[in-house]
């Protein structure tokens, strides 16, 4: 194709009515009277919709440059095309060629949008959690474009190679401290709402840093898929785990997988079970009990007050006092470490908070459409929450230098 020259465009950029002195005085008329400049009605819209109307009458003129003169090649006439851009939308006749060998640039053969600014437009919007009605809506009030659930589930679409290539990227060899946890969603599946579990995993970085370093997806919270879900890890560059703080079931995964890894049960989640099979009416006192044992100074205090637990409450509650035995070895690890380590593992409180940031993007979905759709809004969801972890943990470089010596040769800090 021949080039658009400045002269195959210039006669029409001279007959362009929203060029007319008249048009040009109501546009300046309509900015002083605070009229928008683009979107459904805005003083611009007919401006962009001419310019690119002559470029494209201007790529035809080249592709038909010496057809003419030569019996070749002419005019067919136009098909129309609503085109959307971030500024409104649009109608444009694009020209044909009886060869139908015109193929147009800046407006291509299928092509609605006139540029990504609109798909950028959608993107921030489905990143904020916005629902696809939501986005419609917005998109018609402020740019008068009419979206589709269709047309936006297409742009959305363009997430997943993004979210393929972020669960496959390398990791880093060593984590100071890794937590794992589960979150359940309502996912629509071969015409039946199922429910889908999606496992986070929050990883401590050397340098004091947060990062989610992957999720993943199953029908139910187990040892054996965690065990996958490490193995994972593994495979994409993690060596050593130093610490890992969970809720429960992760414990034997951990140890198959990292069998160096010293593991926190969350003390919270133990309290919580336990209260489930106490009475009502024995809680208060039976609480107060278990404060003395995990608010205790130092292990041998709390083991001390464990065998009290045990000998007041063992006829009442035997299942309770036997899950606290069964599991004092893992929920007391966070004794041995100063305070600022015990606070940070001694429950999963870190990726429970991460969980709740993830529920605000998410609290508007009663079940998801498909398991893509689930994971596009929470890798949405990802990006927008770890954008603002760029600071290291408070005191860390106190903290990581208690965790050099309980941890003597596996800590590998660079520079």
């Amino acid at each position: 194709m021949s080039e658009i020259t400045k002269e195959n465009i210039e006669q029409q950029i001279k007959e362009l009515p929203s060029l007319s002195q008249e048009s040009l005085a109501e546009i300046i008329r309509g900015m002083y009277a605070g009229k928008p400049l683009l979107g459904s009605g805005g003083l611009l819209t007919n401006l962009v919709k001419d310019i690119t109307q002559i470029s494209l009458q201007g790529e035809m003129d080249a592709h038909l440059d010496g057809s003419l003169e030569e019996g070749g090649n002419r005019r067919n006439g136009y098909s129309p095309k609503r085109i959307r851009t971030g500024g409104g939308s649009f109608d444009i006749k694009v020209p044909r060629d009886r060869n139908s060998s015109f193929e147009p640039q800046l407006v291509k053969k299928r092509q609605t949008v006139l540029n990504e600014e609109l798909d950028n437009k959608i993107l921030a919007l489905y990143s904020l959690g916005t629902s696809y009605e939501g986005i419609s809506s917005h998109l018609s009030e402020i740019y008068g474009v009419d979206a589709s659930a269709s047309m936006i589930t297409a742009i959305t679409d363009r997430l997943l190679p993004q979210i393929v290539e972020w669960r496959a990227r390398p990791l880093e060899s060593i984590y100071t401290i890794v937590f794992l946890d589960a979150m359940y969603f309502k996912v629509r599946q071969d015409s039946k709402v199922v429910t889908r579990v999606l496992y986070n995993v929050m990883g401590i970085t050397q340098a004091g840093y947060k990062d989610i370093l992957g999720f993943y997806t199953c029908e139910s919270e187990g040892s054996h898929f965690w065990l996958s879900v490490l193995n994972d890890l593994k495979a994409r560059g993690v060596k050593d785990i130093l610490i890992a703080s969970i809720d429960g079931l992760k414990g034997f995964a951990i140890a198959a997988a990292f069998p160096m890894t010293e593991v926190q049960l969350c003390v919270v989640h133990q309290i919580r079970n336990s209260l489930k099979y106490v009475a009502s009416k024995n809680q208060k006192e039976f609480m107060k009990d278990l404060k003395t044992i995990y608010q205790a100074e130092n292990k041998e205090l709390a083991e001390y007050n464990l065998l009290n637990l045990e000998e007041k409450w063992q006829n009442r509650y035997p299942m309770v006092i036997k899950s606290w035995q069964q599991n004092w070895d893992n929920l007391s690890t966070y004794f041995k470490y100063s305070g600022d380590i015990k606070k940070l593992i001694y429950t999963t409180n870190p990726i429970e908070g991460f969980h709740r940031q993830i529920r605000k993007y998410t609290k508007t979905k009663g079940a998801f459409v498909s398991e893509n759709a689930l994971f596009k809004l929470i890798f949405c969801a990802i990006k927008q929450i770890t954008a603002k972890w760029n600071q290291p943990i408070p005191n860390w470089a106190l903290t990581i230098s208690q965790l050099d010596i309980f941890f003597p040769g596996r800590i590998n800090l660079k520079g």
